[in-house]
């Protein structure tokens, strides 16, 4: 039978009717445009829990306003039993009416579930928005999720830092990035949210075991090695006795180097923040040490911390640069020196090639699809490249693997 033709209307779909283009609405956009002043100080102190001092009680609070009575005070466990007792007649002497959590942390624990905790202490203390600055006292572990929960409670609770370890002093608690680990990735979430405060006190690091010291010690030589020749030279002529004395400036010559190191590591880092601390420029000197060591560090938890992993890139990234002509073999040789010297690892069981080689495409993808790599050429200084090669990291890694097995 020959096919016959419906109109619109009978299938009861309804004709389109064109508008004469004058009865056609106007598209209509809006551009929002805002400026957020972002200001926060890191203060280089001593002795921050002798009441005498109200540092600590003033930190984060503006100066029209008067210092409110209550805080929420968040340590971990090892701080709480190492300083609890100080940090309450601290408190009682200035008259703050103190809520704390205390919580178990690892960087197996550094979880969005830690971070829920965090919240719910906040609902339970009924905390004020902007006049009850939280104070995170720990290590980066601890003010990581601390900052993280601050970002998000409410969108954005002051709070204040007080690093207990060498890497809080000199880098996880100063700059403006707050992170947990998710879905086995380090750092997966997170958010820009620097501290009002960060006040920085060595005495803290006189009850750090000499691993930990090790561990921020890793952070330290990353500024040496890619922006300040002068601070490498204070590592390897010092370092040592740095360990030994754990920063406390026991001997004159422990006390000048302590102080220059510290002061040179914290500039060093903000000078490097300052400018960039939305990374809008991927192309970072402090990611120097960051491109293997996520991945290493999250398949050795909890045999690798977070320094001893950086140790390890930042070993396999000179031999590299060593093998482009970027540094001499001396000076390649010199750094691993004082790497071993702080007491930090070249290698690791873990530190396979297939491994280093996921962890640069996770690196690419991080850094917008290009590597971004920063590779130390002399000592003190970076370039950025983006033509590394998986035979460049197996050949490095083998170098380090064979030199690691002759120290044994």
């Amino acid at each position: 039978m020959p096919k016959t033709h419906q109109s619109p209307q009978d299938r009861g779909v309804r004709p389109s009717i064109a508008l004469p283009r004058a009865l056609v609405p106007p598209r209509t956009a809006w551009a929002v445009r805002a400026e957020q002043a972002v200001e926060y100080d890191v203060v280089l102190t001593r002795d921050l829990l002798d009441p005498a001092d109200d540092s600590l009680a003033r930190a984060g609070v503006g100066p029209a306003l008067s210092a409110p009575a209550r805080r929420c005070v968040i340590t971990e466990r090892t701080v709480e039993q190492l300083y609890g007792d100080r940090l309450s007649a601290y408190f009682r002497a200035h008259g703050i009416d103190v809520r704390r959590l205390v919580l178990d942390l690892g960087e197996e624990k550094k979880t969005i579930e830690s971070v829920l905790r965090v919240v719910d202490t906040f609902d339970s203390h009924g905390i004020l928005r902007r006049q009850e600055p939280v104070i995170a006292v720990g290590g980066g572990v601890l003010t990581d999720i601390v900052g993280f929960a601050c970002s998000a409670y409410r969108r954005g609770l002051p709070h204040v830092r007080v690093p207990t370890t060498l890497i809080g002093l000199v880098d996880a608690g100063i700059g403006a990035k707050t992170g947990v680990n998710h879905g086995g990735s380090k750092n997966r979430l997170g958010s820009y949210f620097p501290a009002r405060c960060t006040l920085v006190d060595p005495t803290f690091l006189a009850t750090l075991p000499n691993r930990h010291l090790s561990n921020g010690l890793a952070e330290i030589l990353k500024i040496a090695l890619v922006l300040d020749r002068r601070l490498f030279e204070l590592l390897e002529e010092h370092g040592s006795l740095l360990r030994a004395e754990r920063f406390q400036g026991i001997s004159a010559p422990g006390a000048q180097a302590a102080e220059e190191t510290l002061r040179r590591a914290i500039g060093g880092m903000l000078a490097e923040l300052e400018p960039n601390l939305w990374e809008d420029q991927l192309e970072r000197a402090v990611d120097y040490g960051h491109s293997f060591s996520p991945a290493l560090e999250m398949h050795a938890l909890p045999g690798l911390l977070h320094g001893e992993a950086v140790a390890i890139d930042m070993a396999l990234t000179t031999v590299i640069s060593c093998g482009r002509g970027l540094l001499t073999t001396g000076q390649r040789d010199r750094v691993l020196a004082v790497t071993t010297a702080l007491g930090l690892p070249l290698t690791h069981p873990v530190c396979r090639p297939d491994l280093l080689e996921r962890a640069l495409a996770d690196t690419v993808r991080h850094r917008d699809g290009r590597q971004r790599l920063p590779l130390p050429a002399d000592i003190g200084s970076a370039l950025f490249v983006n033509d590394l090669t998986v035979a460049e990291v197996r050949s490095a890694a083998a170098f380090l693997h064979e030199r690691g097995n002759d120290n044994a």
